[in-house]
């Protein structure tokens, strides 16, 4: 190849627009060209650059047994319906009509899909494991397409997925992909870290992000030197100093503080109520999946500051916002400066109102405290929290700072900007449960459909048995005839196509129902 043959359309000077060094560097190489805000074409240098990159991420995902896939980016509506995520994905998500009216969207990400295949096409349990990749086009609208690639509405990104037959083959595909990445990057010469993470809109128990250390970065993360231990913000934790504190009074005493409305002018304005020593009481309305609400008093020590994703991860909701003005006074009957978690309990209900408090970790056992006293212009000091607040869950939920210490105690923690390159999920069950994505074991059951059955029964108020020996189905049916077991629930090979047994002792009668339709063909089947 002859410079003079390629195209490659250098320049002196980056574009006034491009603030970032790589965005400059992409521009003045002559790798890309912006189109619209967040769209961008890839030139042949940087399309050759891609290439490579490609060629290194399915030699390493070739190694640990993944295979190709290349699926749509236009999705129709119903398969995202099935998770919820329709909705869930908010303003994100791209969205159209075709020309009969049919809702569709612009793939973000492939989980719905891929597990629909797996769905109409794995039965048993031999099929498995299965890790499945494409490297697809991507289409987010985010709200502020910037810092040239590192932002954009139209990507390239490799998703991988896993099915698996339980929890172990999980923990090994999950492993696998980690080692798959760490060899991925190392080859592309990325100096990176491995941090905990949330899971947020993916789900999951468990999440590890790949991240670059980069001023045009838009995450944190919270790294220790001495012991390797990093995190996200999202989820990093620190060892705090333990704290002694005095007896305090035997009740929380009330006192005057007008015009008071900051954690900063009370400590200034009483010297035993220095930052650390007070409750901060902030109030949000989280929003859940199936679209309630609920308000919630979240408690911290005076001198941190919430995070709010950790907020959400411990609530399980979807999202929060701080409650208004007016929404605070109608609950607590005061406004912002003057709140407190005790009594508020009752002070809510005597206001028709329900409210769930939800308090810091590093607020156990502290005792003669300072707080809002949900009257304007009012505080309570010799607060101790247990004994005068009702908390109905103890959670993590401050933000880390830089100089405080690792929670292996190793060393003190840097926090700096960073850049996500990956980040590999554990999802659980979440999209096969949701899809009805189930396979045969090796006795021909369906995993986990057993006990399924049997949460669901006992929900509904039936004495229920799960036989979970290690019998053949004879015996077991013969000692449930022994035992006086007047209906039975049979799970056999009926269940690959969703279908489940029932019998009835005394007439021997017999009946297959689907396995989602069980509670009411039940019911109905032993009033027969």
């Amino acid at each position: 190849m002859r410079w003079s043959d390629f195209f490659i359309p250098t320049l002196r000077e980056g574009p006034a627009g491009a603030e970032v060094v790589s965005h400059k560097l992409l521009l003045r190489a002559g790798m890309i060209r912006q189109l619209g805000a967040g769209i961008y074409s890839y030139l042949p240098l940087a399309k050759r650059s891609l290439g490579k990159i490609e060629k290194i991420v399915r030699e390493e995902m070739a190694d640990i047994g993944a295979q190709e896939f290349y699926l749509p980016a236009l999705n129709p509506r119903e398969i995202w319906e099935e998770t919820g995520r329709w909705s869930a994905m908010g303003e994100n998500m791209f969205r159209l009509k075709d020309r009969k009216g049919a809702d569709l969207c612009l793939g973000m990400t492939h989980e719905e899909v891929f597990t629909a295949i797996a769905r109409d096409e794995i039965r048993s349990y031999k099929q498995l494991p299965q890790i499945w990749y494409q490297i697809q086009t991507k289409f987010r609208d985010e709200p502020r397409p910037k810092s040239g690639l590192l932002r954009v509405r139209q990507f390239t990104m490799k998703d991988s997925y896993s099915f698996d037959v339980n929890q172990e083959g999980l923990d090994a595909s999950f492993e696998k992909h980690r080692e798959a990445y760490k060899k991925i990057f190392s080859r592309c010469g990325l100096q990176f870290v491995m941090v905990e993470a949330s899971s947020g809109a993916m789900g999951g128990s468990a999440s590890t992000e790949f991240m670059v250390k980069t001023d045009a970065g838009e995450d944190l993360i919270a790294v220790c030197a001495e012991s390797g231990y990093a995190a996200n913000l999202e989820k990093a934790t620190s060892k705090l100093p333990e704290i002694e504190d005095a007896e305090g009074l035997p009740a929380p005493e009330e006192f005057p503080t007008p015009n008071i409305k900051t954690i900063e002018a009370l400590a200034s304005a009483f010297d035993s109520a220095s930052a650390a020593r007070q409750i901060k009481t902030l109030v949000y309305v989280a929003g859940f999946e199936n679209g309630e609400e609920k308000i919630v008093l979240a408690l911290l020590r005076g001198d941190h500051h919430l995070q709010e994703t950790k907020l959400l991860d411990n609530l399980g909701a979807t999202d929060a916002r701080p409650a208004e003005d007016e929404e605070i006074f109608a609950i607590l009957g005061a406004h912002p400066g003057s709140l407190g978690g005790v009594g508020a309990h009752e002070t809510a209900k005597a206001n028709d109102k329900e409210i769930f408090v939800i308090a810091d970790s590093a607020l156990r056992n502290r005792r003669d405290m300072t707080t809002g006293a949900n009257k304007d212009d009012f505080h309570l000091r010799g607060v101790a929290v247990e004994r005068d607040i009702k908390i109905d869950r103890w959670a993590d939920l401050r933000a880390v700072q830089a100089g405080e210490i690792s929670p292996d105690g190793a060393g003190k923690l840097e926090i700096y900007k960073a850049l996500e390159v990956g980040h590999i999920f554990k999802l659980g069950t979440r999209y096969s449960e949701s899809m009805n994505a189930r396979v045969l074991d090796k006795d021909g059951k369906a995993v986990a459909a057993s006990e399924r059955l049997y949460d669901e029964l006992k929900k509904a108020g039936f004495d229920a048995l799960l036989d979970d020996r290690d019998e053949r189905a004879g015996v077991k049916f013969k000692d449930a005839d022994l035992i006086g077991i007047p209906f039975r629930i049979n799970v056999g090979r009926l269940i690959a196509d969703g279908l489940i047994e029932l019998l009835n002792r005394k007439t021997r009668q017999t009946q297959e129902v689907a396995l989602d339709d069980l509670a009411t063909d039940f019911y109905r089947f032993i009033k027969e």
